[in-house]
């Protein structure tokens, strides 16, 4: 077969030079965002390289008390930054303890799959070669999962820092327009883009090459200790979403509640008590959570490759430079998105809010045709002509054009799942203007639109994603399925970067709201918020969709490994598996659900008490405490967070050691199938239940004039749906994505032992 055109010094140089090259762009970014200075005295107007007093540039609408608008963003922000770094800090105590408890069972599970043998064993694909020991392949994956979690929360920790630091700063931005304050909250987003793209690279990469010191010619035994690095990366990012999507809801809901329905007032007025913790909930949850997500999928997806190609000829023959074909590709990925990024800080500048949502598309489209064409480019110079692919024990001829459609439809199946959620989650279209116009009626017109708007939105998502996994199947198995996963999160970096755009503008709001800006600098904000809930939206489908992929593919390496040759339904061991794997999503989403609620109802009657008992807080003489509202948050996440994310860890090792490989791979694709029609479902509910609230409290048309104004009937019947919603699209919807994933990569991880010693009872009957 034909060697690659790139070479392997070229590889070896090519992928940490765009990880550098992308943790370098995230720096500048950083230090752009801080130009903006959160002190009275002189600022620079980012990037002009003029001296501008704020007397002279940034405050243009506060009149005598410029100063105190600044010193008062500061204070809010600080309180911001001090209560999720608290909450984080909380959590990750809670969640180290769990990583090295994990860590040690993984390390005696595998270890005594040869019963802790140091001696080499035949290899798994090819009986007549001698690997490494299973003892080995426990300790790398160890060392693998834990790099992979603490990565994780690193990533998670960064976003947060990042937007903190930025929400202040677009609130200061807006002062001067709509255009400089997008450009802070997007370049804020870019940073932890670039970085979480950028450093799960560099650390897989630097993984590779570490471990193969040790493995030398034995790559499966190598990438097969590799997945560790995925489990680690979703573990962490299944607590991060859970716990922060229950404390940021919880607050959120508390808020809306008492300060919208019931005391008629702003949802961030500084009067009410839990406004505070629902601006940390938007850090912790839909930032720090959503980057360990995203870094979550990036891994497995990764993983889930590299295993399959181990045993194909890529590994079998040793080629270095196509073996790493899914590095290069999100290698690739990150150079694209830098100059995606441009499109929308340098080349095109926004002047009108309604030019807020078209330049966030844009950064979609315009990613997606570049990458396509860098894909193109990558399969040329990375890939044999031909070569062969695992196929469930055998070979399967593969051409390199064939493996360029396979990433290819990943990456526009994500963009269309994109627009799609965009669709039905935006108040530009019919779809949430419905369900705003129920709110005529009352609320629970508003509830029976908004869940019939769900379900309608699955659709064409899982049609494209059933196109994706034909299509990709077709060409070349498991193999293909992985590499459109990874197709899908290519443009990683531009995803997040809108996705991370849109909790850092919601802040800015709340921060503009109580620092008692004008309502001309309340409307900026609310627009760039706006553009913010839709993209999250996107992010989220993108999060979804690639999870769908990743899980199949994840399934596919699971069943090699664990040496099953077909999975047959209509066996008792695997449809018994299938019908509890498709009722977890359902389990795990009642959990999180109720968690909420709990929560919820605890900040409720805080909030009503604060109003009820502190003398002039309604007049606002008297300051509310913002202590106890974000306590209240921080210990109801942590405690409700342990339950479901034990069903999540727990599942797998339950069913493979009792039920055995066949019964396990039944709850998996059973998982799937279910979990990824909630999710999207919950998410789009959810969503368009805010955005029809915001459609009426905007009130840009006249149909939404109708509807409103603030506090009037249908307007309360929109925040009922939106409170309702708050735990759909930022608890239970995102966390499936990362159940269905972690449960597939933990099943891989452990199908050693699992087709060892697994299915005890029914050996036993």
């Amino acid at each position: 077969m034909a060697a690659s055109i790139l070479s392997d010094l070229g590889t070896e140089i090519l992928i940490p030079v765009c990880a550098v090259i992308g943790i370098a762009f995230s720096l500048l970014q950083w230090v752009l965002v801080s130009n903006v200075k959160l002190s009275p005295g002189s600022s620079r107007n980012n990037g002009s390289g003029g001296k501008n007093d704020y007397a002279d540039c940034l405050i243009e609408e506060e009149g005598l008390n410029d100063h105190t608008v600044v010193i008062k963003c500061a204070e809010i922000q600080s309180a911001i930054s001090e209560g999720a770094t608290s909450f984080l800090f909380t959590e990750y105590q809670y969640v180290g303890i769990f990583m090295v408890a994990f860590a040690i069972l993984i390390f005696v599970f595998l270890g005594s799959v040869e019963g802790f043998s140091t001696k080499s064993q035949p290899c798994t694909y090819d009986q007549s070669k001698m690997c490494k020991p299973a003892l080995a392949t426990a300790a790398f994956s160890t060392i693998s999962f834990l790099l992979g979690a603490v990565t994780s929360i690193v990533s998670g920790f960064l976003g947060m820092k990042i937007a903190t630091y930025a929400n202040a700063r677009t609130t200061l931005e807006a002062r001067k327009g709509v255009g400089k304050a997008f450009i802070t909250a997007f370049r804020s987003g870019a940073v932890m883009g670039f970085l979480l793209a950028a450093n799960g690279l560099l650390v897989l990469y630097i993984a590779i090459n570490l471990f193969k010191i040790y493995y030398g010619d034995d790559w499966g035994g190598l990438f097969e200790a590799i997945t560790g690095y995925g489990l680690g990366g979703s573990s962490m990012a299944l607590f991060g979403r859970v716990g922060g999507g229950i404390y940021t809801k919880a607050a959120d809901v508390g808020a809306d509640l008492v300060g919208k329905v019931e005391r008629n007032i702003p949802e961030d007025d500084p009067r009410n008590p839990a406004v505070i913790a629902d601006n940390v909930g938007d850090n912790v949850g839909d930032i720090a959570g959503m980057g360990s997500d995203l870094f979550g999928s990036y891994a497995e997806s990764s993983c889930a490759a590299l295993v399959v190609a181990s045993i194909s000829s890529f590994g079998i023959n040793h080629e270095f430079t196509p073996m790493l074909y899914p590095l290069i590709i999100s290698s690739v990925g990150i150079i694209v998105c830098l100059i995606t990024t441009l499109f929308a800080t340098d080349f095109f500048e926004i002047k009108a809010v309604k030019e807020i949502e078209p330049s966030l598309k844009r950064q979609l489209i315009i990613s997606t045709v570049l990458m396509t064409i860098g894909i193109a480019v990558v399969s040329w110079v990375a890939l044999p002509s031909s070569f062969t692919i695992f196929n469930f024990g055998e070979q399967k001829a593969v051409k390199n054009w064939q493996l360029f459609l396979c990433v290819a439809v990943g990456l526009w199946a994500g963009l269309i799942i994109g627009f799609v959620t965009e669709y039905y989650t935006s108040n530009a279209y019919s779809p949430v203007q419905d369900v705003a116009d129920s709110c005529r009626t009352g609320a629970a017109t508003n509830v029976i639109f908004g869940l019939a708007l769900g379900y309608k939105s699955c659709i064409i998502p899982i049609f494209a994603i059933a196109v994706s996994i034909f299509v990709s199947f077709t060409f070349a198995a498991m193999y293909g399925i992985a590499v459109a996963a990874l197709g899908m999160l290519s443009t990683i970096a531009t995803g997040l970067a809108i996705d991370a755009y849109g909790p850092i503008s919601d802040n800015a709001g709340g921060i503009a709201e109580m620092a008692g800006m004008s309502h001309s600098i309340r409307e900026r904000t609310d627009a760039l918020d706006a553009a913010g809930n839709t993209t999250a939206a996107i992010g989220k489908g993108f999060a979804i969709g690639s999870a769908a992929l990743v899980s199949l593919a994840l399934f596919g390496a699971f069943v090699s490994r664990a040496s099953i040759s077909t999975v047959d339904v209509l066996t008792p061991k695997v449809f018994i598996g299938l019908l509890v794997g498709a009722m977890l999503p359902y389990w795990f989403s009642a959990m999180t659900m109720k968690s909420v609620g709990s929560a919820a109802l605890k900040m409720v009657e805080e909030v009503r008490r604060q109003f009820n008992t502190i003398p002039g807080l309604m007049e606002g003489t008297a300051k509310p405490d913002y202590a106890t509202c974000v306590k209240i948050s921080t210990d109801a996440s942590i405690k409700e967070m342990i339950p479901p994310g034990a069903l999540v860890m727990l599942t797998p090792l339950v069913v493979g050691i009792f039920f055995g490989v066949e019964t396990l791979s039944g709850v998996l694709a059973g998982s799937l199938v279910s979990g990824v029609q909630i999710a999207i479902s919950a998410s789009n509910t959810g969503g368009a239940w805010d955005n029809a609230k915001k459609y009426i409290e905007a009130g840009a048309s006249e149909h939404a004039r109708t509807l409103g104004p603030k506090g009037s009937d249908p307007h309360k019947a929109a925040v009922i749906g939106d409170t309702i919603g708050d735990p759909l699209k930022d608890t239970s919807g995102p966390s499936l994505n990362i159940l269905i994933k972690l449960m597939a990569v933990e099943s891989l991880v452990f199908a050693p032992f699992f087709a060892t010693h697994g299915g005890l009872l029914f050996k036993i009957f």
